[in-house]
């Protein structure tokens, strides 16, 4: 419908070319008002990779630049992070490329977002995903500072989190790290496994299944796939749902659930 408003507006006042640009501008919204209303996808899986990839490291890079300097942590996280994918030589290439152009000073990061909405944005998962990953980056470095604090915001508001349902996510990944693989335990370790599935210790012992099972839906590789998320990015999913588990098995054993 509005690629063809907008190819005969294109048409009155701009001729042939601005009805072509109003049709490719009215197809993107009826797509993304399609999503909205439970349709179909119209992107390939391989499109779909390539704007998650992208946007992931775009982001990456506007985020290590959000205070100001790119830490040495923060470039050893990113390391870290394409060793983990199993990047090859030239896709390492890329990628830092994409890194170095949202850290770029005044990149304006919107569009990407916009584009990441339009081709990814009819599944949650993928934008979830993605705020996970920024979070963890954003603590790379031992903490996460007001500007970095800012912009991940911005971007949970362009995937459609509310403030609260970003600090809700961002206290669960957060609780959730603490139980990464040689993590030592600590005097917090109980209350941190209550926050990494997103529950408390009035939670009834069905409440905690039902968010168990949530989050390991969630972070279940066969469904991220099947949305669209990178193969070579599935082992992270995999280790976050493992944190889950771990959290989990402690508050059942605590409860004798």
């Amino acid at each position: 419908m509005f690629k063809i408003i907008l190819a005969l507006l294109g048409l009155y006042f701009f001729g042939i070319f601005g009805a072509f640009l109003g049709y490719i501008a009215g197809s993107f919204i009826d797509r993304y008002r399609a999503y909205g209303a439970g349709a179909i996808n119209p992107f390939t899986s391989a499109q779909r990779q390539t704007v998650f990839l992208e946007t992931v490291f775009i982001l990456m890079g506007k985020l290590a630049k959000a205070d100001g300097h790119i830490s040495q942590e923060e470039i050893n996280h990113v390391e870290n992070f394409m060793q983990k994918l199993g990047m090859s030589p030239e896709h390492r290439q890329v990628a830092i490329g994409l890194f170095k152009q949202g850290a770029a000073p005044g990149f304006d990061h919107a569009p990407k977002l916009n584009e990441f909405m339009i081709v990814c944005g009819h599944t949650r998962n993928l934008g979830q995903m993605l705020l996970v990953y920024l979070i963890v980056m954003a603590v790379a470095d031992g903490h996460m500072d007001a500007a970095e604090e800012s912009l991940l915001r911005d971007v949970a508001r362009y995937l459609g989190y509310d403030p609260s349902a970003f600090r809700q996510l961002l206290d669960m990944v957060l609780s959730q790290s603490h139980f990464a693989r040689g993590q030592p335990p600590s005097a917090t370790t109980l209350d941190d496994a209550y926050k990494a599935l997103g529950v408390t210790r009035e939670s009834s012992d069905q409440e905690i299944k039902r968010a168990y099972r949530k989050l390991m839906s969630q972070y279940h590789p066969d469904k991220l796939m099947g949305q669209g998320m990178p193969e070579d990015m599935i082992a992270m999913a995999t280790a976050k749902s493992q944190e889950v588990q771990a959290a989990y098995d402690l508050i059942r054993k605590s409860r004798n659930m």
